[in-house]
């Protein structure tokens, strides 16, 4: 990997280097715990996520292929951290290619994890970070970096947008259903077909290699650990995947790096596990007087539907999942992202005050190649009706 120092930042004292594992990894982990990870849906509720994977800084990247960790210190002191992963995605367009449509690609670098120790901000810190992973993703011929935040966070939002160039650019839906203690039927003559990790990926390639992020290494994430499998929806009597009316999606154990929790420190954790005992008695979720205790979650990822039941069918899908997460201890939560304003929306099932729509990505060009040179920039492509949510980004 070369000299582990990357740069000493002209915007602050710091100095940006590469994480090293012996010296920095009980540094980064007191940082993370020292720094809020969590999103607002709306009030009252506050879902926060929480990293159980302690003492590894990069549970979050070790998934890609490509990833790196910088690291911050001001004299001895490690003040912040940023992760940032590289890969190959669709950008949901097409340009014309010996007579035919062709699917667009760029090679994208996704900044995640950026943290800096509440005693060191508003001193260039976190601009330092962003620049020393671009000049990274530069390096290593990333066309395009992008990054998630909430768009209430005013600080991470003015940050990348007024400072560092980025540009608002899509704003996916967080759906989540709490998983009870009953398990839900599938409607009647619905049921469900696992398919293998070479049929899961041929599924995806036929019917999302287009969508806008849609990975190229999918074989690779069907083939993690953390993936629990990929089913089909469809109507009993017929096969797959001859069915007329099928929906698909595979399951994304999340709950080995992290476990959602409801913020104690708000005055609403209280309220909201009292609520959610006499609402939904039937959830598994612990409540104290307090607080609400930390639980694991499923993250729903690559669904697609075809076919006039299309809606019955995610819905039957969806059901599955539940049950699924019944048989695995301390799993609450079935989570999913879609596109904002998809009509995918009024098919999953949710509890609207538990989801979140306030997810906000901005993107950033890096520098065209003459291949992306053939249609118009990236950024300023509108909003798609779908896009793939990679489960190692959650």
């Amino acid at each position: 990997m070369g000299s582990s120092k990357i740069t000493s930042s002209p915007v602050s004292s710091a100095t940006v280097r590469r994480f090293d594992w012996d010296r920095d990894r009980r540094a980064a982990d007191e940082l993370e715990r020292s720094c809020e990870m969590g999103s607002s849906p709306s009030p009252p509720a506050r879902i926060s996520l929480v990293a159980i994977a302690a003492g590894d800084p990069l549970c979050r990247v070790r998934h890609f292929p490509c990833y790196e960790m910088l690291v911050a210190e001001v004299g001895s002191v490690l003040a912040g951290i940023i992760r940032g992963t590289i890969k190959t995605v669709a950008t949901g367009t097409t340009a014309a290619g010996g007579g035919s449509p062709e699917i667009t690609h760029a090679r994208v670098g996704y900044i995640l994890g950026l943290r800096v120790s509440p005693l060191h901000r508003r001193q260039g810190i976190a601009m330092s970070l962003v620049r020393a992973m671009e000049e990274w993703f530069a390096e290593n011929a990333v066309e395009y970096s992008y990054m998630a935040t909430e768009k209430r966070n005013e600080a991470s939002v003015n940050l990348f947008t007024e400072k560092l160039g980025y540009v608002k650019f899509r704003r996916p839906e967080i759906l989540i259903n709490p998983v009870g203690q009953l398990p839900l039927r599938l409607s009647s003559g619905v049921t469900t077909t696992e398919l293998t990790v070479d049929q899961a990926e041929l599924l995806y390639r036929r019917w999302m290699s287009s969508t806008e992020f849609f990975p190229l290494d999918i074989d690779r994430i069907l083939r993690s650990k953390m993936s629990l499998g990929t089913w089909v929806a469809h109507r009993r009597g017929e096969r797959w995947p001859e069915a007329a009316s099928w929906a698909a999606a595979s399951l994304w154990n999340c709950s080995e790096i992290f476990k959602l929790r409801v913020d104690s420190r708000t005055s609403s954790a209280p309220w909201l596990a009292k609520a959610m005992g006499r609402v939904f008695p039937c959830i598994r979720v612990p409540a104290a007087p307090a607080v609400v205790s930390s639980f694991g979650f499923f993250f729903l990822y690559g669904l697609h539907a075809e076919g006039p039941e299309a809606a019955l069918m995610v819905k039957g899908l969806c059901h599955f999942a539940h049950n699924m997460a019944m048989q695995m201890d301390g799993c609450e939560m079935i989570v999913t992202e879609i596109a904002g304003g998809g009509g995918l929306r009024r098919q999953v099932p949710h509890r609207r005050w538990l989801s979140c729509s306030g997810d906000l990505w901005c993107i950033k060009s890096l520098g065209m190649t003459e291949k992306a040179q053939v249609t118009s920039d990236w950024t300023r492509a509108a909003p798609p009706p779908a896009i793939f949510v990679d489960p190692r980004e959650i």
